[in-house]
């Protein structure tokens, strides 16, 4: 895809899917493997002489004064950058403009909004997102794309708005598994590694809408894997998270809170002033917790190098006033560990996700069997 099949596509959609907040395409800053690829960049992400202006009417009008550290590196290797993607207000629940190109009466997800759904109507070949708790692999679901959110700290978040910088991690976006193979290694990582030989399920889930449940349960048993017990109380590592997050949120935004009032948004207003209240105690045992999570994780990686599970509860819902929820992906977030979501086969209706992760650092791995799955999925 070039750069005028991207801004052909951009001019036929963008009315429809409103996924952006500026178009304007800028020069590579060099020649490489990724040379001629058009790319956006979520509006967190800071970009010299464009748009910065993260999802807030408040900031209407500012324009970046650097590349953030991962734009600049994608420029340095020949990609195109588009323009700045839509992000809901600061990278919260409170919902920017953007509908989901699949259907645009529901919600394309958050707090990548933008960028998900500009890949899935084909407007650039790839987009960068974040994700805190769940903002890069629902959206993908919702959309019907792959999103990738690897090992914490892997990518660089230097030129990148914080929130919870405990949670905070870069993420991609592509149109296919294959795609993302491709763009990882043109960013200079790793790939080719065999896939993992064993997968596995969750035996429990979370309650999940009939239609993912059937689905997920139909492509596990499709893939071969294996189901996996995993420590008691996973799932409820949302909570552990959650308190993490709010409470990290709240200290991060808490003079934008104090000089603009709830003009910073609803939600987000909300969370300070929640977050403010949770004691330093409480951040510091959800702190602990995770680690000892993390441990006992890794034994389980070791029989089982991938887990399968669902992207998200189910699909994207209708209207814009929510982004969904993100407890599918919040445990894997805070353990900081290799997320991706690849589009589970559907007979009818919006797109479904199947998330794949991995023990941290075992990102290439994890790419490798997602192309793999994908195949076996038919995608």
């Amino acid at each position: 895809m070039d750069l005028e099949a991207c801004l052909k596509r951009i001019r036929e959609r963008e009315p429809e899917i409103r996924a952006w907040v500026e178009v304007s395409p800028q020069p590579p800053l060099g020649e490489g493997p990724l040379g001629g690829v058009p790319f956006g960049a979520k509006d967190i992400f800071e970009t010299q002489g464009l748009a910065t202006e993260y999802g807030s009417p408040i900031y209407k009008g500012r324009k970046g004064e650097r590349d953030a550290a991962l734009v600049r590196d994608l420029r340095r290797r020949g990609a195109i950058l588009v323009g700045k993607t839509v992000t809901t207000a600061f990278a919260y629940f409170d919902p920017g403009p953007t509908r989901n190109p699949r259907n645009p009466a529901h919600t394309p997800g958050g707090s990548s909004s933008g960028s998900a759904a500009a890949v899935a109507a084909g407007m650039v070949q790839f987009a960068l997102g974040s994700q805190t708790q769940g903002s890069v692999i629902r959206p993908a679901s919702f959309c019907g794309v792959v999103g990738f959110k690897p090992t914490y700290r892997l990518l660089p978040l230097d030129g990148v708005l914080p929130f919870a910088p405990s949670l905070d991690t870069a993420g991609l976006f592509t149109p296919t598994a294959k795609e993302m193979r491709t763009l990882w290694d043109g960013m200079g990582f790793r790939v080719g590694e065999p896939p993992a030989r064993r997968l596995g399920a969750p035996r429990d889930l979370p309650p999940l809408e009939p239609v993912m449940e059937k689905a997920f349960r139909a492509a596990a048993a499709g893939l071969g894997a294996e189901a996996v017990e995993l420590p008691r109380g996973f799932w409820e590592l949302h909570s552990v998270v959650r308190v993490i997050n709010n409470y990290e949120g709240a200290r991060t935004h808490r003079e934008r809170r104090a000089q603009y009032g709830d003009r910073i948004g609803r939600r987000l207003a909300q969370l300070v002033e929640e977050g403010l209240g949770i004691p330093e105690r409480d951040y510091r045992d959800a702190l602990a917790a995770l680690g000892r999570w993390r441990q006992q994780m890794t034994e389980v990686f070791r029989e089982f190098p991938v887990i399968l599970s669902p992207a998200a509860g189910g699909p994207a819902p209708k209207g814009l006033e929510s982004t969904g929820d993100p407890r599918m992906n919040s445990p894997w977030t805070g353990l900081g560990v290799p997320a991706i979501s690849i589009p589970l086969p559907v007979e009818a209706g919006l797109p479904l996700g199947l998330q794949l992760t991995a023990d941290s650092g075992h990102d290439g791995m994890l790419l490798e069997t997602a192309v793999k799955s994908a195949d076996g999925l038919g995608f």
